[in-house]
């Protein structure tokens, strides 16, 4: 069998796609920078053009300290955050003295069949000038009007213990579901506690 190859392997020179390969890209949909703001919520844009969703937390800042970084969402357009979800949560950590350290299952801070909000980031966030948490949260299908609604975060953050001693850095990952078959139009994002001093969430359309 002959061999073929390109006569001009650079990529830059690559124009367009054959059709029978998918981009399998991820498109910018929208994009909000927290001032001081109580909540961001994307509230378009979400709908049966893609089938998952990616939200990216970019230096996602608390005016409070010790609070958490929280999500819900809506099948009204925003109208409520209320649906009811049933997830699970682990988390490593490690602090800057190099004394502590551990992998577990945290279960203070999963949901069984509760609307309430969902902690991405617990409530020990520090509002420290340089910390902040940053990290993606991805949900899968919402406009299924058949399926409950899986989506699966990962965050990472600057903690302190109260009074501000030994600083660590932790690892939260957060997977579970909205527990209705009706579609997600609606996202919210918000602290435990206070306003999202600063930050930027991008939404992503994933083909």
């Amino acid at each position: 069998m002959a061999l073929n190859f390109a006569n001009n392997n650079s990529l830059a020179n690559i124009t367009a796609l054959p059709s029978s390969i998918s981009g399998g890209g991820m498109t910018l949909i929208s994009e909000q920078t927290a001032s001081s703001s109580a909540t961001i919520d994307f509230t378009s844009g979400i709908d049966d053009t893609y089938d998952s969703y990616v939200f990216k937390f970019i230096n996602m800042h608390p005016a409070t300290d010790q609070v958490g970084f929280q999500f819900n969402m809506s099948i009204d357009s925003g109208s409520n955050y209320n649906v009811t979800k049933t997830t699970t949560v682990f988390i490593g950590y490690h602090n800057e003295a190099d004394n502590a350290a551990d992998l577990f299952y945290n279960g203070d801070n999963d949901l069984a069949q509760s609307t309430a909000y969902q902690n991405l980031i617990f409530p020990t966030l520090s509002n420290d000038n340089d910390s902040n948490t940053s990290g993606t949260l991805t949900l899968y299908n919402p406009s299924s009007t058949t399926f409950v609604k899986h989506f699966i975060s990962r965050l990472n953050c600057t903690v302190e213990e109260t009074g501000g001693t030994d600083p660590y850095t932790e690892d939260v990952n957060v997977a579970g579901y909205g527990n209705t078959t009706s579609a997600v139009n609606a996202v919210q994002f918000k602290m435990s506690s206070g306003n999202i001093d600063s930050g930027t969430i991008k939404m992503y359309g994933v083909s």
